[in-house]
Parts: C-alpha cells; sequence; structure tokens
C-alpha cells in the first residue's frame, strides 16, 4: 500500500516543528523533512531567554530540541533530507527528496529565510559543474578528487564528513579564526583540514572547477588552489524557495504569499515561519504561524468549516 502522508512538513525549525506537534497531535499522519537538524537560524543562537515557559536561557539547538521531541512524542515522524523538488498541483501532494519521494495529502511550507543568490564570482557559473550546495546529492560524483566546503556552521562540517567518504581531500574554509562549529566533537576523518582566517574570492574553471583562488582575510595575501569542487555552506536572508520552483505564489522579495490561515495559492499547501517574511522574525511568531498551518490542514483535510482547537476534547 502506498505510503500517503495526511501532512509532509518541509523543514524543520520553529515553524515546522510546531506545525508537527500540532499536526500529530490531531492524529494527523505527519513527518517533517529537514536539511540538517543543525541547520536553520535558531541553530545559530547562543540564547533564547524570551520563549513564553522558558524561564532559564537555553540555546537555539537546546530549544529545538525540545521543540523535536514534543513533535516526535506526538508521533510526528522526522527525516534528515534536502528536498529538491515538490508536485502541489494534484489532490496527492509529492515531495521530492534526496532519498525518497514522499507523498501527502497537505503540506506546509517551513524553510525559513536563509537563502542567498550566488555571490560568489564564478559561483552562478559552474553551479552544477563543480559548484554544489548539497553533499548528500552529490558527493559520489567527486570520488577521489580535492574539493572544499566554504562555511562556518556545524552544517559545513557535518557535510564535510559526508564528503569525506568520497573525497581524496576536503579543505572547510571559513573567514573566522574561532569558527562557529566545534572540532571538539565527533573526530573528523585525517583527509578534512580546517581553513580558518580563509575567504574564497572566486571560482575558476574551463567546463567545469578547476581551481580556485583564497584570500587570507588577517594578512590580505591571496593564493589560487587546485580544486575540483566546491560546496557552498554560506546563509544569507532571503527565504528558502528555490526547491518550490515558482509553484506557489510569491512577492518580489520570493516571499511565500498566504492567506491569513496560511493557506497559499494552491489548497492544501500553506506555509508559516520566516518563510512569509513576517515582520517580526522571532520564535515565538514562526511557532504561531506553523500552529495556525496545522490547523488549517486538518480543517482542509476533513472538510470542517473552521479549524478545530480543543483536542482533548471527542470529536
Amino acid at each position: 500500500m502506498e505510503n500517503l502522508y495526511d501532512v509532509i512538513i518541509i523543514g524543520g525549525g520553529p515553524a515546522g516543528l510546531t506545525a508537527a506537534q500540532y499536526a500529530a497531535r490531531s492524529r494527523l499522519k505527519t513527518i517533517v523533512l529537514d536539511k540538517s537538524s543543525t541547520a536553520g537560524a535558531l541553530a545559530y543562537s547562543n540564547k533564547i531567554e524570551n520563549y513564553p515557559g522558558i524561564t532559564v536561557p537555553v540555546t537555539g539547538p537546546q530549544l529545538l530540541d525540545m521543540f523535536r521531541s514534543q513533535a516526535l512524542k506526538f508521533g510526528a515522524e522526522y527525516m534528515e533530507t534536502q528536498v529538491v523538488g515538490v508536485s502541489l498541483n494534484s489532490d496527492t501532494k509529492e515531495v521530492y527528496g534526496t532519498d525518497n519521494v514522499y507523498k501527502g495529502k497537505t503540506v506546509i511550507i517551513a524553510t525559513g529565510s536563509m537563502g542567498r543568490k550566488p555571490g560568489i564570482p564564478g559561483e552562478e557559473q559552474f553551479l552544477g559543474k563543480g559548484v554544489s550546495y548539497c553533499a548528500t546529492c552529490d558527493a559520489a560524483f567527486f570520488k577521489d578528487l580535492t574539493i572544499c566546503v566554504v562555511g562556518d556552521s556545524e552544517e559545513a562540517v557535518k557535510e564535510a564528513g559526508v564528503l569525506a567518504r568520497f573525497a581524496k581531500t576536503v579543505y572547510v574554509i571559513t573567514p573566522l579564526k574561532e569558527p562557529a562549529f566545534s572540532t571538539a566533537g565527533p573526530s573528523l576523518p585525517d583527509k578534512v583540514r580546517i581553513m580558518t582566517d580563509s575567504r574564497v574570492t572566486s571560482i575558476h574553471g574551463a567546463d567545469v572547477v578547476t581551481h580556485i583562488k583564497v584570500k587570507n582575510t588577517e594578512s590580505g595575501e591571496e593564493r589560487e588552489m587546485p580544486m575540483d569542487g566546491v560546496f557552498i555552506y554560506l546563509v544569507g536572508s532571503r527565504p528558502v524557495v528555490d526547491f518550490l520552483n515558482t509553484s506557489v505564489s510569491l512577492n518580489e522579495k520570493a516571499c511565500v504569499l498566504t492567506h491569513r490561515t496560511m493557506e497559499t495559492s494552491i489548497p492544501g499547501v500553506f506555509a508559516a515561519g520566516d518563510v512569509t517574511c513576517a515582520e517580526a522574525r522571532q520564535v515565538v511568531v514562526a511557532s504561531a504561524f506553523g500552529c495556525i498551518a496545522a490547523l488549517s490542514a486538518e480543517k482542509f483535510i476533513h472538510n470542517r468549516k473552521r479549524a478545530r482547537f480543543d483536542w482533548s476534547k471527542p470529536s
């Protein structure tokens, strides 16, 4: 029998995980597809002390763990996978991950706003020709080659570990002297080399990438490094909507447009959190949007005239 979900949630931040809590608690078959448990704006926060009910300051990752644990407790499934495309116009929605095709009655888009336009000279030119944003997708193409990961997050180092299974040498290049990630955790293979105080200034090649230029952020010295591939994990402030391929309506800033119920231009497809460019980008606001999206998804599935708000009472 086909594995059909009631709700597929794309994104594992506060909006997505709150939506998962409400959807799963309402006995909807729910799955969260999350690129990485260490990615997203909240994962970069060192101190959260203004979230309601949290009386002692916690880190962003700690708060995310609380959200995730609650969602799983209520029965939601959680899968780490990168979503690369969607098909949303039929009654059964399809979401394409790097590992599987997920089918559902409704979809909630909660991918946040840490996207960016190509900013390194040569990045756009060599996309798919040595430049990639997904280690899981493309690592196998770089067997026994020399590649680099550009970024300073835990996600970047995690992806370097994936790439090390295939590549000959993996450089992690970060402009920081003390990167946000910690090398004190699980040991990295010897073939992974961390380059601090360094910034990739340009990417070069002919048909494919052949080398990069790297500048030392302290001395200003620039040098050329032979390179077969460049995996970029830098973040910005644009909504993460590239996988949608204009499936839903966006505004001029690439924000997903929604009704007050969080429904998008496609019936049964909802959006929540920073991907909608809320005026106040706060965890509590993203969570509220996730709640509304889940209640609206339940209403859509059961053809209710209004959302059902109290799940402790019988129907």
